[in-house]
């Protein structure tokens, strides 16, 4: 194999563009090089009145809007975890500039193709008082205190989560979930504490904890059902309270995966989600593994604020949505070794039920 044939053959999993958008492309390009100097498309110099948020002690993590609360229902002695409740919030950061930017052709590409084929398939039909019922493999880091010491592992589980149709998840969502082989923390030991964990099945909960998001901010089916469905307008709203400022753009990937994981919409909405992730500057294409094992191509975003890249992950055959990781790429930022995969997840299925599961009480 010579080397042109190798040259050919690098990144063969992520499609060509055909002419027609190649052609697309250049005259974007010309357009934005033309326009460079103007003024930059407006966005809300500051937040708006109302509600104030707190930043975050750390940079902003999976998906840059979801934050899960963790705790344990063990009592030796020891600080374990286990997805129980969850928390939202927007983080603000300082001013900056803006600058043109143009995204690179392959991560267009996937993301059109995605959004092409979204129109492509049958849409659910959730009604409010019904239930979206979703099926994920989750990995995530946990720490943990064994013999007077912390300690860290990966934690591999298999989620079970009904949300309401309509309204916050809060408000009548279930969850189960069961504990997969756990994975040692790249160079650390695998404690005693985690084999202990593994097969045990946590019964039906409700999901607890604190919705502070502002509405335009809500991910039910009813509301996102009620999205633009043109990329302009789609855009605004992952923009939407953003001030001017370097985690600007990573907050927006972030509200892109909020409205794809653990969320549905209409395929009108869905395209144009697509669409308009395509105009987030600083995003690229990279191989990936869902945490189901399943290959895929991935569009990522790399915080250097926390040091990982964020990747959604599409079948590079079907472009269906697959899942997420969180990659670190800076050692010292990020507190791991660079390439550590921090949090990994697996979208398997999503149907619509007419019941959650009931709760014991107690």
């Amino acid at each position: 194999m010579n080397e042109m044939t190798q040259l050919n053959r690098l990144r063969s999993e992520v499609p060509r563009p055909d002419p027609t958008e190649l052609r697309a492309e250049e005259q974007r390009l010309l357009s934005e090089i033309a326009a460079f100097g103007a003024s930059p498309p407006a966005r809300p110099a500051t937040r708006p009145p109302g509600r104030t948020y707190r930043l975050p002690d750390r940079p902003v993590g999976l998906r840059g809007i979801l934050r899960v609360n963790l705790r344990t229902s063990l009592a030796i002695g020891v600080t374990a975890t286990a997805i129980t409740g969850i928390v939202y919030f927007t983080p603000p950061a300082p001013d900056r500039g803006s600058a043109v930017q143009v995204a690179p052709v392959a991560m267009s590409a996937v993301l059109q193709r995605a959004a092409d084929t979204a129109s492509e398939r049958d849409d659910l039909a959730p009604t409010p008082g019904q239930f979206l019922a979703y099926e994920l493999q989750v990995m995530f880091p946990v720490k943990l205190k064994e013999d007077g010491r912390e300690v860290r592992y990966l934690d591999r589980s298999l989620f079970k989560v009904w949300l309401p149709v309509e309204g916050s998840p809060l408000d009548g969502g279930v969850m189960s979930s069961e504990h997969l082989e756990p994975r040692p923390f790249p160079g650390e030991p695998l404690p005693a504490e985690a084999r202990r964990r593994e097969g045990g099945i946590a019964a039906p909960s409700t999901l607890t904890g604190h919705d502070i998001r502002p509405d335009h901010r809500r991910t039910d089916y009813a509301y996102l059902s009620r999205l633009p469905t043109d990329p302009a307008g789609m855009r605004e709203h992952l923009y939407r309270g953003l001030a001017q400022d370097p985690l600007a753009d990573y907050t927006a990937w972030g509200n892109v995966g909020s409205m794809i994981t653990r969320a549905y919409m209409p395929s009108a909405q869905r395209a144009a989600l697509f669409r308009a992730a395509g105009t987030i500057p600083g995003v690229e294409t990279v191989e990936a593994e869902d945490a189901a094992g399943r290959r895929g191509v991935a569009v990522a975003m790399v915080n250097k604020f926390g040091g990982v890249r964020h990747e959604y992950i599409f079948d590079p055959t079907t472009y269906l949505y697959l899942g997420e990781r969180v990659v670190v790429v800076d050692a010292a930022t990020a507190g791991a070794p660079e390439g550590t995969l921090l949090t990994s997840t697996a979208q398997l299925k999503v149907e619509v039920v007419d019941h959650a599961p009931e709760v014991r009480a107690g």
